[in-house]
C-alpha cells in the first residue's frame, strides 16, 4: 500500500467495518518504529467522496474545479476525476497530470495570473482554452500565443481585514475592465466570463455580495463590446466546514438567482481546494532530538503566572518541517495542533514546549508554543488537517525524504461510489482489503521497505 508522491502505482486499503483510520495510524507507527522512523501520511480518500456529496447537497448547481496545486497526489486526483470534478491548473505539469487521467480540456482551467509564454503555447496545443487574466500585458501575451483562448477577467475583491497582513494581490478594478475589453476587442481575443477569489480567512461574507455585484457590472459592460459571457468563477476560500459552506451559500444564492439566473445561460463554477483535501490527510512525525531550555518566550500565554521557576521548558525537533509538509507555515498560521500518539495519564503534568523541523534553520519552527507531556526521542506526534498545501510539491532542502502516503477508504464510501456509478475499472484495481483486526509487521502488506 505504499505510494510515493511521484508514483502513480498506488494502492488504496478498503477498511473493514471494524477497522478505523486510527488503527491504520497505530499499525503504521508500529511498522515504522521497527523499520525506520520516517514521517508518513494516512489519506482518507472516502472523505473526498463525502465532501463531494456535501458540496452537491449544498452548492449545486455550482460546479467545483479543484486547484491541483492544493494536493496533487495521484490518489486524490484520480478520485476527484472519477467524481466528475473539473480541475484548475497553475502550470504545464499540472495540466499534464490531469490530462493523463483522461480529463477533457473543457474541464480544465489555466488559472496562473502570471503565465509563461511556453506554457500558454502548451495549453493551446492541448486544447485548454479557458484561462484567467487581470492586466493588459498578460492579455497581449495570451493573444500572441493562444489565439483561441477564452478569458475570465479576474477582478479584485476587498477581502483584507484589519488584523491581516497584506498579501500579494491579483485582480483588476472595474474601471480597468473596460480598458481590458477594449484591448481584447482590438486583439481579437474572446472574453467569456469573470473570476474573483475570496480568502478563507475573510470573515465578512458581505464581501461575496460586493464581488457578485461587481461581476454583474462586468457582464453588463461586456454586452456593450459584443462579448458573449457565459461563465462566473467564484473562486476558492471554502474551509471544509459544512457550516461555512451553508453560510456562504445562504449569502450568495439569492444574488446569483437575481443576477445570474438559470435562464441567463451563465455557468457558475468555484475552486474548492482545501475544502476537499485538508481534513482527509493526517501526518505522523517522529521526535528526533530534544532540548531543555530556559526561555520565557516559549511559554503559552497565561502559563507564566502558574509555572514554577524550576519547571523545564522543552524544545523538540521532528523529522519534517517547513521545507517539507509544513511549508505553508512560512506564510500562514498552522491550522492544526499536535496530538501525542503514546498513551499518557490524564493527570500527567504538561510542560511548555516548542516544535522545530530538522533543518536547524531559524525559519523551521512548526509550533512556537504548546503544552505537552514530557516526550522522548522516538515518540510520535500526529497532525490532523494536513491534506492541503505541500502534498505533491518537491523540496530542495538537502536530502529531505518526502513522507510515504497510505491511502484508505471505508467500505461504505466505496459502496457510495459504486452506487453512483463512478467507480471506474482502472480505479478499482488499486483497492485491496484491510481486515478489522490489524496486526502488521515488516513482512505484511503495509511494509514500506524497499
Amino acid at each position: 500500500m505504499k505510494g510515493f508522491l511521484e508514483d502513480a502505482n498506488y494502492s488504496i486499503g478498503l477498511l473493514d467495518e471494524g477497522a478505523t483510520l486510527a488503527d491504520v495510524i497505530d499499525n503504521c507507527i508500529y511498522e515504522h518504529t521497527h523499520t525506520g522512523k520516517k514521517a508518513f501520511y494516512v489519506g482518507d480518500l472516502g472523505k473526498l467522496v463525502r465532501n463531494n456529496i456535501q458540496w452537491q447537497n449544498v452548492m449545486a448547481p455550482i460546479k467545483p474545479f479543484y486547484p491541483v496545486r492544493c494536493n496533487s497526489t495521484p490518489g486524490v486526483l484520480e478520485i476527484l476525476g472519477t467524481l466528475g470534478i473539473g480541475f484548475a491548473c497553475f502550470s504545464k505539469s499540472e495540466m499534464a497530470l490531469v490530462q493523463d487521467l483522461g480529463i477533457s480540456p473543457e474541464n480544465i482551467i489555466y488559472t496562473n495570473p502570471c503565465k509563461q509564454a511556453s506554457q500558454i503555447k502548451y495549453a493551446a496545443k492541448a486544447g485548454i482554452n479557458i484561462m484567467t487574466c487581470d492586466n493588459d500585458v498578460e492579455l497581449k501575451k495570451i493573444s500572441r500565443n493562444h489565439p483561441n483562448a477564452k478569458l475570465l477577467l479576474h477582478i479584485a475583491t476587498e477581502d483584507i481585514t484589519a488584523d491581516e497582513e497584506m498579501n500579494m494581490k491579483f485582480g483588476t478594478t472595474l474601471k480597468n475592465c473596460r480598458h481590458l475589453m477594449e484591448c481584447a476587442k482590438e486583439l481579437g481575443v474572446q472574453i467569456v466570463g469573470v473570476k474573483f477569489h475570496i480568502s478563507s480567512s475573510c470573515k465578512d461574507l458581505q464581501t461575496y455580495i460586493h464581488a457578485i455585484s461587481d461581476a454583474r457590472c462586468v457582464f453588463d459592460m461586456a454586452e456593450e463590446f459584443g462579448f458573449k459571457m457565459n461563465m462566473l468563477d467564484i473562486g476558492g476560500g471554502f474551509t471544509g466546514s459544512e457550516l461555512q459552506l451553508e453560510e456562504v451559500n445562504h449569502v450568495i444564492r439569492p444574488l446569483l438567482d437575481v443576477y445570474f439566473p438559470k435562464e441567463s445561460g451563465v455557468n457558475v463554477i468555484a475552486e474548492p481546494g482545501c475544502y476537499y483535501v485538508s481534513s482527509a490527510f493526517t501526518l505522523a512525525v517522529n521526535i528526533i532530538a530534544k532540548k531543555t531550555v530556559e526561555c520565557d518566550k516559549l511559554l503559552p500565554s497565561g502559563v507564566e503566572q502558574t509555572r514554577n521557576d524550576d519547571e523545564p521548558v522543552f524544545t523538540y525537533y521532528i523529522n519534517d518541517g517547513v521545507y517539507g509538509s509544513f511549508a505553508s507555515k512560512l506564510s500562514e498560521k498552522l491550522n492544526t495542533i499536535p496530538e501525542v500518539h503514546k498513551k499518557y495519564k490524564e493527570d500527567e503534568p504538561l510542560f511548555a514546549s516548542s516544535l522545530w523541523g530538522p533543518s536547524c534553520d531559524e525559519l523551521d519552527q512548526i509550533v512556537e508554543n504548546c503544552l505537552l507531556p514530557e516526550l522522548s526521542v522516538g515518540d510520535w506526534l500526529i497532525f490532523d488537517n494536513m491534506g492541503s498545501g505541500t502534498l505533491g510539491e518537491q523540496s530542495t532542502f538537502n536530502d529531505y525524504q518526502r513522507p510515504l502516503i497510505y491511502y484508505m477508504m471505508s467500505f461504505s464510501d466505496w459502496d457510495e461510489m459504486q452506487d453512483a456509478g463512478i467507480a471506474s475499472d482502472t480505479l478499482m484495481k488499486n483497492f485491496f482489503f484491510v481486515p478489522s483486526c490489524i496486526q502488521l509487521g515488516p513482512e505484511d502488506r503495509f511494509s514500506t521497505a524497499a
